[in-house]
């Protein structure tokens, strides 16, 4: 069964994905190495990774990669958009935060920025376990869409106010695995 026939068009090509999380993954790079390098005598500098589940382990596999300094990574599993839902339905956190963020250089990588919810409430709980630094980075952005106010540090696209899929974004578990990012035909 070929997916072709399920997208009404692609936004982004995998080609240009690749550039640009290779982009993102060396801006990345250089500030977390301002940041440990700030990091008060005594104090042992850590970088912790904190990948949204399920969305965005494409993009934090890819991105990774890209960043040539020693990392921690932690997941935390979060719902928005159960089954064959295409608009959020508030958040639900399926895991608990990672421990041990204390004093850590936290980056949070999420696949979408949308209503802004699933960023604001993990943003809060964060900034509760007292990170050093707190940044945010989304591969995606609907610009104008968030109802809470969240500024990630980093984007890689802004995209328009569609239903997209691929690159690690479902639909009801589905089209992960596609290269791309594509808008799904209803």
């Amino acid at each position: 069964m070929a997916l072709a026939n399920d997208f009404a068009a692609t936004l982004v090509e995998k080609d240009r994905i690749a550039q640009r999380v290779h982009e993102l993954g060396v801006q990345i790079a250089k500030d977390l190495q301002r940041s440990i390098a700030a990091t008060p005598p005594g104090q042992e500098p850590h970088i912790v990774i904190i990948a949204v589940m399920t969305g965005a382990m494409v993009f934090v596999a890819d991105l990774i990669r890209e960043m040539p300094i020693k990392l921690r990574i932690e997941l935390v599993a979060v719902s928005s958009y159960p089954g064959t839902s295409v608009e959020s339905k508030g958040v639900k956190m399926k895991s608990a935060l990672p421990d041990n963020l204390a004093g850590s250089h936290v980056l949070l990588i999420d696949d979408i920025l949308d209503s802004g919810q699933t960023l604001h409430t993990l943003i809060d709980l964060i900034h509760a376990a007292k990170p050093a630094t707190l940044r945010t980075c989304v591969l995606l952005r609907k610009p104008g869409k968030a109802k809470l106010p969240v500024n990630p540090e980093y984007v890689g696209f802004d995209i328009p106010d569609e239903f997209v899929v691929g690159y690690g974004l479902d639909y009801d578990g589905l089209y992960r695995n596609h290269p791309a990012i594509a808008i799904l035909r209803r």
